[in-house]
């Protein structure tokens, strides 16, 4: 997997040019955004929920498993709203799902039946984003243009016993610890250039109307100087 500290200034780049693209240039930014969401995933899933980011209505765990030089942020699980308070670091890029859905193998658990391959696992991610709408984020309330749709590479989910899918799978243990693979994602997301010191609001709003999904969240950020030296 690239690691975050290599890929952060190609990632920032391609905001507004890796959709619609052919160059060469924008095929390796693609490819470095559909790491990216694999990486958002995997950092997702290893969080218990008791403070998972994902889970978290006020942003007391907006911190809990970030790594320089990208702090990732999150939608609410399932939809839903939130407003979280959370410091950021200065010199952090945001990088953030505005709807997404992931999808992994998980042979006889959780109602799912025997293996699935990538293209089985994709085809209901793909169904589900293509029914996305009124998708907008602001920044201090100028919206963000250009939202990406990005399909992740394949990729593998490691989950710990205490996990974010139990409680909707039946309860504790239902959805092992363990590797699980093949694993998608879909998905629409935005990628922010380091925010200025100060306090900044981030508002991300999304739609699946044929599922009932709302998805409304806000972010009171407040960006904090780092001294280095």
């Amino acid at each position: 997997m690239t690691l975050l500290k290599n890929v952060t200034a190609s990632l920032v780049l391609a905001v507004g040019i890796v959709c619609g693209s052919t160059s060469a240039l924008a095929q390796e930014q693609e490819d470095l955004l559909a790491s990216t969401t694999a990486q958002w995933w995997q950092y997702v899933n290893s969080i218990p929920p008791a403070v998972n980011p994902l889970l978290d209505p006020g942003g007391a765990y907006c911190m809990v498993g970030q790594r320089d030089p990208m702090w990732f942020l999150t939608g609410a699980f399932f939809g839903g709203t939130a407003t979280r308070t959370c410091t950021v670091p200065a010199g952090e890029a945001l990088f953030f799902p505005v709807i997404n859905y992931v999808n992994f193998n998980t042979p006889y658990i959780c109602g799912q039946g025997g293996p699935m391959d990538a293209a089985e696992l994709r085809a209901p991610a793909a169904a589900y984003i293509d029914g996305a709408t009124n998708l907008s984020v602001k920044v201090d309330g100028k919206a963000v243009k250009d939202l990406m749709r990005i399909k992740s590479e394949v990729f593998a989910i490691t989950l710990p016993a205490d996990n974010i899918w139990n409680s909707g799978c039946g309860g504790p243990g239902s959805v092992p610890a363990g590797v699980y693979s093949p694993s998608i994602d879909d998905g629409y997301y935005g990628l922010l250039k380091p925010l200025s010191v100060g306090n900044h609001t981030l508002h991300i709003h999304a739609e699946v109307p044929s599922q009932s999904f709302v998805l409304d969240v806000t972010y009171d950020l407040v960006v904090v100087p780092v001294q280095l030296k």
